[in-house]
């Protein structure tokens, strides 16, 4: 091989000349650039040219022209080979390997035609310094975009990608340094370099993402071949998902605005590239969407709500928009309200997209079909772990609707729709529904009072707290029907927690010497608690603590009410006493007479006192007639007071 000597090409505004003594005998044009070269260094390195002069040489024995259509890397690239041709030093990098090796096969410089051919070289660079080492496998795979067809054809694309892939799966400690995932050089020890000092700084723990920074510069081709590669690879599907939602927040800036950013650590890249590849965000977004694993979690959740999102701005096609939606549905309890807030970009008149909501919570709904089987639901059911995400959607859908309720042109028939997508068991307390109404009532003061009362048919009162209850009875935006009906359960509701406390306090408070033993009382007051506990936790009770309070406030008051209802009884049982003394005083015939002017008359005369009885104005009877009077009415009155105590 001759030895390599200075460049000896110019350029001349568009075109490109080799100083030699020599005159051009060729044109070759490379992308609109002209190359005045001469044939026999092209000929001894490049078999195409070769060929081609072969052809022509027997009509043409003069210079000619010639075209490279679709050449690998552009007119730089063919600058290269040429420059190589001419023995010209060349340098190999990560930046041009692909790009010189696809040119090198194109042009068919292989050692047929030299020996140590750029074929040759560039093989040899490509498997020695680039597949062993991640930074230059993610250049050399940055700049492949020009090449992509003839690289694929070479097999060497499919081989950085599986390089990448297993690097992935690697510890970066063995790749080599310096590191460009913590911002500063690392010394092979692991301390961090600082101007080639050893600062004896331990660097952290390599993280699960520190490659997601690298291939987020990849076009979205180049992207989504590297994912599938890893999907192949058996790559972990949470290490995917992080992957793609790292590069949707960096190339979609709608999404990074209405989210943050996953990391605040400091990253360096700008040795690899300077700026992202310009997407098409519609195409992006939809690829994206394609590549995304099946995953539940809050974070990736939040995610596919801002692409949601975004997607409803950008107008991506209804397939994507569906698939978007059926994944939100199928993990909908992990939703947050901020994220369900999608404004509506349509021609509709509202401020939100409520029709997605709806077709989301159906997705839900078909995702967790077996839990709307049991009609009506037991309580074990209620309590059971499996139904604790339809609970907690019943919350996050009423919460949604309290927040668009505002909405002056949101129509009664939307908002009841949303209200009954989910079944009746998936709400124990209807307190959310209620508020959502009131600020609905609120918001829209022109609905008739019928309006309002269809609205209301999707309350259970009987579900309503004991607060709600009370602030409904007052409440003027609501229906006279309306009201009635609150009224009428939530004396229910109270006759219901006064009748629980009298039963407990009569088992605490009933004397043990009347036959019943201990343990009985403890099982009849353990079973009166958990009727009590199972009573308000139908009835909608917020919790087992305010239940305990409200159920001691209510014992309280109890028992000084049987506290007066027992004074009560003694002041009757001493009124009584003093009847019974006066009664026995006034039966004395002598106190009698003598009261009245009397005489007493002698026993034995029966037919006198016959006579006194018939025609003598006695008072006897005026004086039994009002004492038995009095003594009936009390008499009547002690069995209520008795049945008072009792049931106190």
């Amino acid at each position: 091989m001759a030895p390599a000597k200075l460049s000896g090409f110019c350029k001349q505004g568009n075109d490109w000349l080799y100083n030699a003594r020599l005159p051009s005998d060729i044109t070759i044009i490379v992308d609109g650039v002209k190359f005045h070269l001469h044939k026999f260094p092209l000929m001894s390195k490049c078999g195409k040219i070769a060929c081609m002069l072969e052809e022509i040489q027997s009509i043409h024995d003069r210079t000619f022209t010639t075209k490279l259509e679709e050449f690998p890397g552009g007119s730089d690239t063919f600058l290269f080979a040429a420059k190589f041709c001419y023995g010209i030093q060349v340098e190999f990098t990560a930046r041009n390997i692909i790009t010189v090796y696809c040119a090198a096969d194109y042009l068919e410089m292989t050692d047929e035609y030299g020996e140590d051919n750029l074929l040759l070289k560039a093989e040899s660079f490509f498997h020695k310094n680039v597949l062993h080492n991640w930074k230059d496998c993610v250049l050399a795979l940055q700049s492949c975009e020009s090449c992509m067809p003839r690289a694929e054809k070479l097999h060497i694309l499919q081989k950085c990608l599986n390089a990448v892939s297993t690097m992935v799966c690697t510890d970066p400690s063995l790749f080599g340094w310096p590191m460009m995932m913590y911002g500063s050089l690392q010394s092979p020890g692991g301390s961090i370099l600082w101007n080639g000092i050893n600062t004896g700084a331990k660097i952290r723990s390599a993280e699960s993402d520190w490659w997601f920074e690298d291939i987020s510069y990849f076009s979205v081709g180049l992207f989504e071949r590297l994912i599938k590669t890893m999907k192949a690879r058996g790559i972990r599907s949470e290490y995917l998902a992080g992957a793609v939602m790292y590069y949707a927040r960096k190339c979609l800036p709608g999404l990074g605005r209405w989210q943050s950013r996953p990391s605040s650590k400091a990253r360096t890249v700008a040795s690899f590239s300077s700026t992202p590849a310009a997407v098409d965000q519609r195409d992006l977004l939809e690829n994206i969407e394609k590549l995304l694993p099946k995953k539940k979690g809050k974070s990736f959740c939040r995610f596919l709500l801002g692409l949601l999102r975004v997607a409803s701005i950008l107008g991506v096609n209804q397939t994507c928009l569906d698939s978007l939606e059926r994944r939100i549905g199928m993990q909908l309890e992990l939703a947050s309200l901020d994220g369900l807030l999608i404004p509506s970009f349509s021609n509709s008149d509202t401020l939100y997209d409520t029709d997605c909501v709806e077709r989301i919570i159906h997705h839900f709904m078909s995702s967790e079909s077996g839990l709307t089987l049991f009609s009506p639901p037991s309580l074990d059911l209620l309590s059971s772990p499996s139904f604790e995400p339809l609970r907690k959607v019943a919350r996050l859908i009423d919460n949604y609707l309290a927040e668009v309720a505002s909405d002056v042109n949101l129509k009664p028939g939307k908002i009841r729709s949303l209200a009954e997508v989910l079944p009746d068991s998936s709400r124990t307390l209807h307190d959310g529904l209620y508020r959502a109404l009131d600020i609905y009532f609120k918001a829209h003061p022109w609905l008739s009072d019928r309006e309002k009362e269809v609205l209301c048919n999707i309350i259970d009162y009987g579900k309503l707290s004991i607060d709600a209850c009370a602030h409904a009875s007052q409440n003027k935006r609501l229906p006279l029907r309306v009201v009635l009906q609150v009224l009428f359960f939530e004396q229910l509701h109270l006759r219901t927690a006064l009748a629980g406390c009298l039963n407990v306090l009569e088992a605490e408070s009933a004397p043990t010497g009347q036959g019943i033993a201990p343990t009985e009382i403890a099982g009849n007051v353990t079973a009166t608690g958990e009727t009590g506990q199972r009573i308000v936790r139908r009835d909608g009770w917020v919790t087992i603590v305010r239940e305990n309070q409200v159920l001691k406030v209510d014992m309280e008051r109890m028992r000084s009410r049987v506290g007066e209802l027992e004074d009560e009884v003694s002041k009757i049982k001493r009124e009584m006493k003093k009847v019974k003394k006066s009664r026995s005083s006034l039966s004395s015939p002598c106190i009698v007479a003598g009261k009245f002017g009397c005489k007493p008359l002698s026993k034995s005369s029966d037919s006198q006192t016959d006579v006194v009885g018939s025609t003598g104005p006695t008072p006897r009877p005026s004086f039994e007639h009002p004492r038995s009077s009095h003594h009936s009415r009390h008499r009547k009155s002690l069995p209520l007071f008795r049945d008072l105590t009792h049931g106190s």
